[in-house]
C-alpha cells in the first residue's frame, strides 16, 4: 500500500485505528475452545466485527510464534482473510546483524517463503542502518521503526541524552537519511503524548503508528491533536480493549461498539484537520 492509498483510506474510512490483534489463547472465549483454530476463529470473528472502522491490523507476532508451528499458521490465515484494502503490520521487532533481518524480512514480506506478505514490520533500530535496510530493499514494503515506546522502560535508554537532545531524536532524525516517509513510520507511544510535537518537528510527513490507547490509557485526544497531518499521518492502534471487550459469546458485538467509538471521535479530531 502506498503512501497516498494508505492517506485516501483514512480519509474514506474517517478512521486512523489500527486493531491490534495480539491474541492469547489463554484468554480466548470457551465456547471457540472447540474450533479447529480457535486463534484464527476467533480473529476472523474480530476482524469481520472491525472491517467498517478500522484501516489497518497488527498482529504481535509473539502471540502466534508462542504457539509453534499451529501458531504460525493461525498467523498465515489471519493475514489471508484480512480486507485487501486494509494496511497490514508484522508487529515483529525484529532488528538484527544484515544477512539476519534479511531472513526476517524474506519471512514477512516474501509469500514464496514462509507464506506471510505483510506491508509492513516493526524493527528495532539499536543496531543500526545495515540491520534496517534488508527491510527496505522489499519494494513497496514499510519499515516501522521504534522511536519513543510507551512501556516505563523506554526511558532507560530511548529518553538519555545525546549531545544536546534525546536518543530518541537521533534515532528518527538518522533514520530519515535511510528512506522517505513513503518507506518509513515510526512508533510513539500514546503514553509519550506530550512529546509527539516535537516528534512532528522531526518528522513532519511520516506515519507514526501510536499504541497505548486504551488499555494502557493514552489520551486519542491528546495524541490527535498533535499527531495529525494534512495525510492522516497516524495509525492508533487499540488491542486489549477491543479484544477482550467481553469474554462470551457477546465478545464480536461488544468488539465493534469499542471500535465504531474510537472510529466516532477520530472522524471528530479529523474534521478538525
Amino acid at each position: 500500500m502506498t503512501y497516498n492509498e494508505l492517506s485516501n483510506l483514512i480519509f474514506r474510512k474517517q478512521s486512523y485505528l489500527c486493531v491490534g490483534l495480539d491474541t492469547d489463547p489463554l484468554k480466548l472465549p470457551r465456547h471457540l475452545l472447540n474450533e479447529p483454530d480457535p486463534v484464527f476463529a476467533f480473529n476472523r470473528a474480530i476482524i469481520d466485527a472491525t472491517a467498517d472502522f478500522a484501516v489497518a491490523y497488527k498482529p504481535n507476532t509473539a502471540f502466534y510464534e508462542a504457539q509453534g508451528p499451529r501458531g504460525w499458521e493461525s498467523l498465515q490465515r489471519t493475514l489471508e482473510y484480512m480486507p485487501n484494502d486494509c494496511f497490514t503490520i508484522a508487529d515483529a521487532k525484529r532488528g538484527d546483524i544484515g544477512n539476519t533481518s534479511s531472513l526476517y524480512a524474506r519471512a514477512f514480506f516474501d509469500p514464496d517463503a514462509a507464506g506471510l506478505n505483510f506491508d509492513s514490520i516493526t524493527v528495532a533500530p539499536y543496531m543500526g542502518h545495515d540491520s534496517v535496510m534488508p527491510f527496505l530493499d522489499y519494494e513497496g514494503k514499510w519499515v516501522i521503526l521504534l522511536a519513543l515506546t510507551s512501556n516505563v522502560g523506554s526511558a532507560d535508554f530511548q529518553r538519555q541524552p545525546v549531545g544536546e537532545q534525546e536518543l530518541f531524536e537521533t534515532v528518527i532524525e538518522k533514520a530519515q537519511t535511510w528512506a522517505g516517509p513513503d518507506r518509513l513510520m515510526f512508533v510513539v507511544g500514546a503514553t509519550q503524548a506530550d512529546v509527539l510535537t516535537r516528534i512532528r518537528e522531526l518528522a513532519p510527513d511520516n506515519f507514526l503508528l501510536v499504541p497505548g490507547v486504551g488499555a494502557q490509557g493514552g489520551s486519542l485526544a491528546e495524541v490527535s491533536r498533535r499527531g495529525l497531518t494534512r495525510s492522516g499521518g497516524l495509525l492508533v492502534n487499540a488491542s486489549r480493549s477491543i479484544l477482550y471487550a467481553s469474554s462470551g459469546t457477546d465478545f464480536a458485538g461488544k468488539a465493534r461498539a469499542e471500535a465504531q467509538a474510537l472510529q466516532t471521535e477520530m472522524t471528530q479530531h479529523l474534521a478538525k484537520l
